[in-house]
């Protein structure tokens, strides 16, 4: 009992230094720094010819509505809206398998198992068509981009009827 309270205090713990010590996003990229004590040399995106940058993703007015945050997206995010899209990222899988038919797509690889890279501007959930080989390398996906205002779970965008775009 008494090793099941400190595993529990352990993670606790744990978690809460993640979710303390990340640090606030870029300004200019929308992307969010390594944690203090990670790598200096985690992987961080280059612009693609053809891929919808992050920066662009992070044009987002958040306003209080209630207990909600509701985002006001950039006109240049709704011209974006049910349209066919190419977009780069971090797989974050939501499942055990080696292939995944849902996942989230970072701006950031992640840095804590315990908390995501980054806040909803900066986060896609991905419905593939057909399941992607995870890889702890960027991936470019492509599919139907959907803005989401209302998202139950505090999503901004889905990607559906996604496949791998092979460099």
């Amino acid at each position: 009992m008494l090793k099941a309270i400190r595993l529990s205090l352990a993670i606790v713990g744990l978690s809460a230094t993640c979710a303390m010590a990340a640090p606030p996003p870029d300004a200019q990229s929308g992307a969010h720094a390594p944690l203090p004590g990670q790598p200096t040399n985690l992987q961080q995106l280059k612009e693609i010819d053809g891929v919808v940058s992050w920066k662009t993703l992070a044009k987002i007015e958040q306003k209080q509505q209630g207990d909600k945050v509701i985002p006001v997206f950039d006109k240049q995010i709704t011209d974006l809206n049910n349209k066919v899209v190419k977009l780069q990222g971090f797989m974050l899988p939501l499942d055990m398998n080696e292939k995944q038919s849902h996942f989230i797509l970072s701006s950031t690889p992640p840095t804590c198992a315990y908390h995501l890279p980054g806040g909803p501007d900066s986060i896609i959930e991905v419905k593939a068509s057909k399941p992607v080989k995870f890889s702890y390398d960027p991936v470019i996906i492509t599919g139907k981009l959907t803005l989401l205002k209302d998202d139950p779970m505090g999503m901004f965008y889905r990607l559906v009827d996604a496949t791998a775009v092979t460099k």
